[in-house]
């Protein structure tokens, strides 16, 4: 007569499953992440740079399928494109749209001045931060008074060498600005003042 064979202990047979259960939560999420590392969305991109307050629309944008996986939602989709959207900060060419960068013009806070002036450094193009400077005529209209900040935060809109010989080689700058400083910048220009720009070494 053979003896009788012991149980197998509880708590071996927990163990067990505990190890089976963490063997098939490990599978699941590997395939999970498989998945969503193969997923795509279709999100809109800008095919030129974009200048805040212009707008955007097909011919500025094209479609391409990226995997964001949660973060799709962050950005700019063809179906969410609204007629009339325009760029609240600059948009680099390729750069994925974000919908925090799309609003509605009517909501724009800024518009765009030119100013001209003869220091404008060779790096500043489209899309360049600068802070512009400017220096009031003194009263003998023989120097200026110190240099200051009369805005902090201008974008680069457009830039054009003046013509004609008694331009002293003057650069025209289209700015975008807060709608709250073109009233100074326009005076600083009548006023006759000595306009600089500084670039800030960002893009907007």
């Amino acid at each position: 007569m053979m003896p009788a064979r012991g149980r197998r202990p509880f708590f071996g047979d927990v163990r067990f499953l505990i190890g089976v259960a963490l063997v098939v939560v490990s599978v699941v999420g590997v395939w999970m992440l498989v998945s969503s590392s193969r997923s795509t969305t279709p999100v809109l991109q800008a095919t030129r740079t974009v200048l805040p307050g212009e707008s955007i629309s097909a011919a500025e944008l094209q479609v391409v399928e990226v995997g964001l996986g949660s973060t799709a939602e962050a950005y700019l989709a063809p179906q969410t494109l609204e007629p009339g959207a325009v760029a609240t900060r600059t948009l680099v060419e390729g750069e994925l749209v974000p919908l925090s960068a799309v609003g509605a013009a009517d909501d724009m806070r800024s518009t765009t001045v030119v100013v001209s002036s003869t220091a404008v450094p060779a790096d500043v193009v489209p899309g360049t931060v600068v802070e512009l400077w400017h220096a009031p005529p003194r009263e003998d209209g023989r120097a200026f008074d110190e240099p200051r900040i009369l805005v902090a935060d201008a974008v680069v809109a457009a830039v054009a060498e003046e013509e004609g010989m008694l331009t002293g080689e003057r650069t025209k700058v289209e700015l975008v600005v807060d709608r709250a400083d073109v009233a100074d910048v326009l005076a600083a220009i009548t006023g006759g003042d000595a306009i600089s720009l500084v670039p800030t070494g960002a893009r907007s």
